[in-house]
C-alpha cells in the first residue's frame, strides 16, 4: 500500500547539489566507521552498518559528500539505505542548500520517503525522527504559524514523543522536541500553546537539558537550547545564550555535519 504524503507533492529537486563549502574536513573510509561510530552518532541510537556499500555511503556522509551518500543509500534499496538517504538529504538541505525552494522540496522528499518506511515499520525510530526533522524544518520554512494551522505541528510533536518513548537515550529527539515547545510558545503565547498543543515552557527546558545530558558536546543542541532560552525568556537570557554559543563554537568537530554546526555557532557569535 502506498504511504500517503503529509505534504504537497514535490517535483524533482535540482541537481547537482552544492558542494560542502570547506575543503579541510576529515575524509572517512568505510573501515574507520566502527572505531568512531559511537562518537559520530552520539545524538542517536543507530547501529553501525555491516561492511559493504552502505558503510561506504556512511563514510561519504560523514566526509560531507552528501549527494553521493544519498545516492548510495537509495541505490541500496533497503530500509537501512533509505535511512542513510534521509539523513544525508535532510542535513544537506538544512545546512548547505542555498535555494529556499529546493530546500523545502528536499524536506518534502525526506518526509515522504520516511512515511513509506513507516508504512512498513511503524516503530522505526530513524524514520520517525527524520520525518519529524524534515517536517519541522519545512514548517520553519513556510512559517511555524502556517504549519500549525495545517496540523503539521501536532504530527511533529507526536513523532518525537514516540521516538523518545522507544529510545529514551535519543538525544537529538529530546533537543528537537524542546525546539518544538519553544517555537510554539514563541508564536502563539504560553496559554494557547498549553491549551491547544500541550506545550509548556518547563517541558521545553527539561527536554533541552536532558538532550544535553545525553550528548553534552552537541553543538546544535547547545545552539538550540540558547535559542529556546531567548524565545522563552527574552533578552534576560542573553548572557546564558551567549555562553552556550561560545561552548558550541569551541567544539572540535569530528565530521562534516559537526563542522557545519560549529561554523554556524561561530557565525552566530559574530552577529
Amino acid at each position: 500500500m502506498r504511504a500517503q504524503s503529509l505534504l504537497t507533492p514535490a517535483g524533482p529537486t535540482a541537481r547537482p547539489w552544492t558542494p560542502l563549502p570547506y575543503t579541510d574536513v576529515v575524509r572517512f573510509e568505510a573501515g574507520d566507521l566502527l572505531r568512531h561510530w559511537t562518537r559520530l552518532h552520539a545524538g542517536q541510537c543507530l547501529p553501525p552498518p555491516a561492511p559493504g556499500s552502505l558503510a561506504e555511503g556512511w563514510a561519504l556522509y560523514h566526509s560531507g559528500d552528501f549527494e553521493r551518500a544519498a545516492a548510495v543509500g537509495l541505490a541500496h534499496g533497503s530500509l537501512e539505505g533509505h535511512a542513510l538517504a534521509n539523513q544525508a538529504t535532510a542535513i544537506y538541505a538544512n545546512y548547505v542548500e542555498p535555494r529556499e525552494g529546493t530546500r523545502l522540496a528536499l524536506f518534502r522528499e525526506v518526509a515522504d520517503r520516511a512515511a513509506a518506511q513507516l508504512a512498513q515499520e511503524p516503530d522505526n525510530c530513524h524514520a520517525l525522527y527524520w520525518q519529524a526533522y524534515a517536517l519541522g524544518n519545512y514548517s520553519q520554512g513556510i512559517s511555524v504559524a502556517r504549519a500549525l494551522a495545517q496540523g503539521l505541528g501536532s504530527k511533529v510533536k507526536h513523532m518525537l514523543e514516540r521516538v523518545i518513548e522507544l529510545q529514551p537515550g535519543h538525544a537529538d529527539a529530546h533537543i528537537q522536541l524542546g525546539v518544538f515547545h519553544a517555537e510554539v510558545i514563541d508564536k502563539v503565547g504560553p496559554l494557547v500553546a498549553r491549551m491547544t498543543y500541550g506545550v509548556r515552557a518547563d517541558a521545553a527546558l527539561r527536554l533541552f537539558e536532558r538532550g544535553l545530558e545525553l550528548h553534552p558536546d552537541s553543538a546544535v543542541g547547545l545552539m538550540e537550547y540558547a535559542r529556546g532560552l531567548l524565545m522563552l525568556d527574552g533578552d534576560s537570557q542573553l548572557p546564558e545564550a551567549t555562553r552556550l554559543y561560545e561552548k558550541a563554537a569551541a567544539i572540535q568537530p569530528i565530521d562534516a555535519r559537526e563542522r557545519l554546526e560549529v561554523e554556524l555557532a561561530r557565525a552566530g557569535l559574530e552577529d
